[in-house]
């Protein structure tokens, strides 16, 4: 890609971006909103740049897998989902091929005649992946985001795939640190400033980046003071020239230095200010939360998932559940939230669930269903206790929302900027326990790191569930594990994560 631009309309979404894709595994790295799905639309040639080219070796064949998956595809068989990609390359005849793939990923070939939509999410896209790069045979591959709705199981299986089994270039787009660690061996950040390459993997290159920012923006600093002692130097020979003209000519010359280094200014990176803060509320208690005698059932009560004998969150506890999928990790949390209620100043000394009295409770669910996504932006904020459309408004802005979009629907917003949204909301809120439901899933990862630095700076307590194995360490003080319908704590989650896959 050389010199590329893009916009919609006078809204640009990159600009001057330049990078040569060889025969590595690539990340593509960028803040929400920066546009690295567009970037790979325009790679597909879906989307036609405003500026600048894209430049394919002669007949290459590019696959790709987007973020979402495709509509349409839930009431078809397995196998016709799969032959789509046989189609792309004109070799829709060639089921043979599809049977191969199933036998090679260990799927059984019953589920060839299942319908697509009887498959879990995680199930969908790794076959959606692995069709597109084993069934449409491409010189290089361009995953978006490829373990959104994945589990850890599933995570592990798609790294094995992609480093051991498809021996094809990648630009993979992702914020799960640990994947782009395991997986890529280059690294690409997309900002506002244009494209960033390293030779190296992405927690190292990140390293490198930073370094890069702070040594630039230390050169900048001292510009800007020489800048300002020469125009000071520049007014004073101003004023002596009215008595002795000949000054005029220092002063000139200092002007033309000052021109000089104004026209070669280290360009300096500064990120827009996007905030993501907990509340800093305590609880006056040493335990915020005890658990006594719960049975959590499935849905239906048909099941039981988890019976936990006795569980204790003390003031500033930072529990993370781990489980395989199914094991009733999410229904857990569900199960405590729907026991609080804000109204009761005393609880049933009895019941399975008791919230110390001055317990503020706060969920976040990966859905996020509770969002109006009708209201505005400054209508949902402007709702919480004790705000006003004036504290909503400035929040808005410190959490890196315009004032022209915070008159629009929140259906208009990306996930990252929902999952954002709904933290902003939950400050206000003044919560001091925290049930969080896979809290990483769209945010970028300068988002996952401010709420990690907000678990460990805060002294709020909090329970969570998150298949992000980077979020998981950094953020945990204690781990659970649920082992045949109990939960076991362990002293660290590594024994659970290579157990998965």
């Amino acid at each position: 890609m050389e010199n590329a631009s893009f916009g919609h309309g006078a809204t640009p979404v990159f600009e001057t971006v330049s990078f040569l894709l060889d025969g590595a595994r690539t990340a593509l790295v960028g803040e929400n909103g920066a546009g690295k799905s567009t970037l790979l639309r325009c790679l597909t040639g879906e989307l036609e740049l405003d500026k600048g080219q894209v430049i394919r070796s002669r007949s290459l064949r590019v696959g790709s897998l987007p973020q979402d998956t495709p509509e349409g595809l839930a009431d078809r068989p397995v196998r016709e989902v799969l032959r789509r990609s046989l189609e792309t390359i004109g070799a829709g005849d060639d089921d043979w091929r599809i049977d191969v793939l199933l036998g090679e990923i260990g799927v059984a070939p019953a589920v060839a005649d299942q319908t697509f939509g009887s498959l879990s999410g995680g199930w969908q896209r790794l076959l959606l992946i692995a069709a597109a790069a084993r069934l449409e045979e491409p010189d290089i591959l361009l995953l978006d985001e490829p373990t959104n709705h994945l589990d850890l199981s599933n995570i592990n299986t798609l790294e094995l795939w992609l480093t051991a089994g498809f021996d094809v270039p990648m630009l993979i787009v992702s914020h799960d640190r640990e994947f782009l660690n395991r997986v890529t061996d280059r690294t690409l950040f997309l900002r506002s400033d244009g494209v960033h390459a390293f030779k190296t993997a992405f927690s190292t290159a990140r390293e490198e980046l930073l370094r890069r920012d702070a040594v630039a923006a230390a050169h900048r600093k001292l510009e800007e003071k020489e800048v300002k002692r020469l125009e000071a130097a520049a007014a004073r020979y101003k004023v002596w020239a009215v008595k002795n003209p000949e000054l005029n000519k220092r002063k000139a010359a200092i002007e033309t230095r000052i021109a000089r280094m104004e026209a070669d200014r280290t360009s300096a990176w500064v990120s827009r200010e996007r905030r993501l803060e907990l509340s800093d509320a305590e609880i006056d208690a040493k335990v915020a939360l005890r658990v006594m005698g719960l049975t959590v059932k499935t849905p239906d009560q048909a099941r039981t998932l988890i019976t936990i004998d006795r569980l204790s969150v003390a003031s500033g506890d930072r529990i993370a559940i781990l489980g395989v999928n199914g094991a009733g990790k999410s229904t857990l949390l569900t199960a405590l939230a729907a026991a609080f209620d804000p109204a009761r100043e005393h609880y049933d000394g009895q019941a399975a669930v008791r919230f110390n009295p001055a317990t503020r409770l706060a969920v976040f669910d990966q859905s996020m269903r509770a969002l109006p996504l009708k209201s505005t932006l400054l209508d949902y904020v402007a709702a919480a206790p004790d705000a006003t459309d004036r504290d909503a408004t400035r929040l808005l802005a410190q959490a890196g929302f315009s004032f022209t979009r915070i008159q629009q629907p929140i259906a208009l917003l990306s996930y990252g900027e929902r999952s954002r949204l709904m933290f902003l909301r939950m400050k206000l809120e003044r919560p001091n326990l925290y049930l969080l439901d896979e809290p990483t899933n769209h945010l970028d990862i300068e988002g996952q790191e401010a709420l990690e630095a907000q678990l460990e700076e805060s002294e709020v307590s909090c329970i969570f569930i998150s298949h992000d194995r980077y979020f998981t360490r950094t953020a945990a003080t204690r781990f659970l594990e649920i082992r045949r319908g109990k939960l076991v704590e362990v002293e660290d989650p590594d024994a659970f994560f290579d157990a998965q896959g």
